[in-house]
């Protein structure tokens, strides 16, 4: 259903607000450059701390400055079950294509309360969802067994996983489980490449907010089955991948695309700050490394 780059969208603040203006160049700038799907609202996005309206605004303004050229995968995940169903309920509405929802996180539900969570969004609404498994920031693991037990009972609902666990072999359970119709995409830039070989379409990237050609071009190459492309594009992109991790995400982000564009800040919300000197010393050399800069 989904398939090439797909940057998580940054949300850009200017005096502490929603710099709307921005994000809408930032929408343009990546369709121009060519992403194939856009995220809003996901963890680069810094949805963990917009308000309910303002959640709600970042997606409908995604959706509308798209407008149909490309899909957009709302943000949808929350570790309230009825509030993630409030966020695609309103997404759903405003014209998004699917909800990214993320494990539900603090509350450590076992697998079956992982099963009954994403059971009850895909009973109760229509749109489809993408699972987003990121152990490392929700400490639940939604394990492959529990992957492939939802996409067997909701098959036109469960149509794909954004993989940041880490683990490459999952893609291999997945396909072999469900199904290469099933959309794999990789949740981690850095091993984008062998999860592609393994049977991933694509990636929910970090990077491509800040290099969307490059990150386009990269995935494309692995499409076509031209390794030697996608293995030299890799390389240029890969000290970036690292870099964009060099201090709390998305900070080294923000400053990388103050580097590119003169009319994105840095602003970001507490209890995230701007990124140490060391981190910007990576960045730029990341950003010098592939060309960017």
């Amino acid at each position: 259903m989904f398939s090439g780059s797909i940057p998580a969208l940054v949300t850009p603040f200017r005096d502490g607000a929603f710099d709307e203006k921005a994000f809408r160049r930032l929408v343009d700038w990546q369709i121009e450059n060519g992403s194939a799907a856009l995220v809003p609202c996901g963890t680069t996005g810094e949805a963990s701390t917009l308000s309910n309206a303002e959640h709600h605004r970042v997606i409908e303004v995604c959706v509308e400055q798209a407008a149909g050229r490309v899909p957009v995968i709302a943000g949808c995940g929350s570790n309230d079950t009825m509030n993630a169903l409030l966020h695609m309920t309103f997404s759903k509405k405003c014209g998004a294509q699917a909800a990214l929802c993320v494990a539900p996180y603090y509350n450590r539900p076992s697998q079956a309360g992982i099963i009954a969570h994403f059971s009850y969004l895909a009973e109760h609404i229509d749109l489809p969802i993408v699972l987003y498994n990121v152990p490392g920031r929700t400490v639940t693991d939604i394990l492959p067994e529990t992957v492939c037990e939802l996409a067997k009972r909701f098959p036109e609902r469960i149509v794909g996983i954004k993989d940041a666990s880490g683990d490459l072999s999952r893609v291999t359970d997945h396909r072999m489980g469900i199904g290469k119709h099933f959309c794999q995409l990789s949740g981690d830039d850095e091993l984008a490449l062998p999860a592609n070989a393994a049977g991933a379409v694509g990636c929910i990237s970090v990077t491509a907010n800040v290099a969307p050609r490059l990150c386009a071009d990269f995935q494309q190459a692995c499409a076509d089955n031209d390794l030697v492309r996608a293995r030299e594009l890799n390389d240029k992109l890969y000290p970036l991948h690292y870099a964009m991790f060099e201090d709390a995400s998305p900070g080294p982000l923000k400053y990388a695309l103050t580097r590119v564009h003169d009319w994105l800040t840095e602003d970001l919300r507490l209890p995230l700050v701007p990124c140490s000197e060391a981190a910007r010393r990576a960045v730029d050399a990341a950003l010098e490394h592939a060309g960017l800069v």
